[in-house]
C-alpha cells in the first residue's frame, strides 16, 4: 500500500488517447493529480469529473495535471471525456492492476471500487492520499496541497 512519501511504482497504461503511458518518464515531469474513481457515467463518478474540470484552470496555473483512472475502457473514457467536455487524461486500468499496486480497497462491501486521490510531486512522490466516497472533498484537498507544492504556501 503506497503512503505519503512514497515514490510512485512504475506502471504502464492506456489514454483515453489510445497512447502508452509511462509513470517513471510521465509523472516526473510536473505535479500530477491522479485520482481513481469507480466507474464513469455514474453519478458520482460524473460529479468529480466535472468538479476537476470546473478548476481544471486552476491546477494548471499552479503546474499540475490531472489523470483520471478506472477500469473502464479507452473508448469509455473517450465517450465520457467528450460528453462532459473534460480536458485532462484517463487512463484505462482494465485489469485493476494499477488499483491493487496503489493498495486501493473496494467500498460498499467490496462491491464498488474504491475512490482515492493521490497528488505527486515533480519527483514523483506522494504528496497527498485522500480516501473517501464523498466525491466532492477530493478537488479541494488535491487543490490545497498543490497550490503548497506550487506557491510554497
Amino acid at each position: 500500500m503506497l503512503k505519503v512519501g512514497d515514490e510512485i511504482p512504475e506502471f504502464n497504461l492506456k489514454t483515453d488517447e489510445g497512447i502508452v503511458f509511462n509513470s517513471k518518464k510521465e509523472l516526473k515531469e510536473q505535479a500530477t493529480v491522479i485520482y481513481f474513481y469507480p466507474k464513469n457515467f455514474t453519478p458520482g463518478c460524473t460529479k468529480e469529473a466535472c468538479a476537476f474540470r470546473d478548476v481544471h484552470q486552476e491546477f494548471l496555473d499552479a503546474g499540475a495535471r490531472i489523470i483520471g483512472v478506472s477500469s473502464d475502457s479507452v473508448r469509455s473514457h473517450q465517450k465520457f471525456k467528450e460528453k462532459y467536455e473534460l480536458p485532462f487524461t484517463f487512463l484505462a486500468d482494465t485489469k485493476g492492476e494499477i488499483r491493487k499496486m496503489f493498495g486501493i480497497k473496494a467500498n460498499l462491501f467490496g462491491l464498488l471500487p474504491g475512490r482515492e486521490t493521490f497528488v505527486v510531486d515533480a519527483r514523483g512522490k506522494i504528496r497527498l492520499k485522500f480516501n473517501s466516497m464523498n466525491a466532492t472533498q477530493h478537488v479541494a484537498k488535491a487543490l490545497t496541497i498543490i497550490k503548497e507544492i506550487s506557491y510554497g504556501a
